[in-house]
């Protein structure tokens, strides 16, 4: 489980999260729903130790985080194969030597299959499509056997194969234990892909199933009323 207790984070004069209390169980995957600004990127950062609160804390559970970062902030002209990011998720399993191992190299194999990409695994990582990027990703944390995954925006520029590959196996890593936390802008796939939804904006609006979540009078307060008509 992750528990977020009065998380408060500013970057400089900007409050970005505002007295933030939630808790995220494992076994389910959770949709993080809020507008540009609203504080996820901040809440992921918080997550992942890279932010450190003015005030609260987080806590968690043992295990790895696995991450998956949005397009923009990953340098798709670097060097590196699709089977070099996913062994990437093994680095703090592989010793002094970090020279891969037989289970490494294992673990890797069957990260790619499940994501459905072992065909392209010596393909220069800038050479693939959106959704083929994105899954490269999730084989990462797959490989990495990260206990909490952290997806932002997945499903931004993907096609519609990659789009059903990600979410199957989302729900099977949430089934298997995991903590899924998935922030996410498409309101129409949430019923598919999340078992409970965040609304935010800089504090938490409302934590609850999908269903509840997208009514209209939930979404008004984190968007406003009008661009979500005809969406519940």
């Amino acid at each position: 489980m992750i528990r977020v207790e009065h998380v408060v984070a500013r970057y400089g004069e900007v409050l970005a999260l505002d007295d933030v209390s939630l808790s995220i169980r494992p076994g389910l995957v959770t949709g993080l729903v809020g507008m540009n600004g609203s504080g996820k990127s901040t809440l992921f950062k918080t997550l992942m130790g890279l932010v450190k609160p003015e005030r609260g804390r987080v806590l968690r559970g043992p295990g790895s985080i696995g991450y998956v970062p949005q397009s923009e902030h990953v340098d798709w002209a670097f060097p590196v194969s699709v089977r070099d990011v996913v062994m990437m998720g093994r680095y703090g399993s592989l010793g002094l030597t970090r020279r891969p191992r037989a289970a490494d190299h294992r673990a890797v194999a069957d990260a790619l299959a499940r994501v459905e990409l072992t065909d392209h695994a010596e393909r220069q990582i800038g050479q693939l499509s959106g959704g083929q990027r994105k899954r490269t990703f999730v084989a990462r944390g797959i490989a990495q056997d990260a206990r909490i995954l952290l997806l932002d925006e997945p499903f931004a520029g993907v096609d519609k194969r990659s789009e059903a590959t990600i979410v199957r196996l989302l729900r099977e890593l949430a089934a298997d234990g995991r903590t899924v936390l998935v922030s996410t802008h498409d309101l129409h796939a949430l019923p598919r892909l999340a078992d409970d939804v965040v609304l935010l904006l800089r504090r938490v609006l409302f934590h609850g199933p999908v269903d509840e979540a997208l009514r209209p009078e939930n979404l008004a307060r984190a968007f406003g009323l009008d661009v979500f008509e005809g969406v519940a």
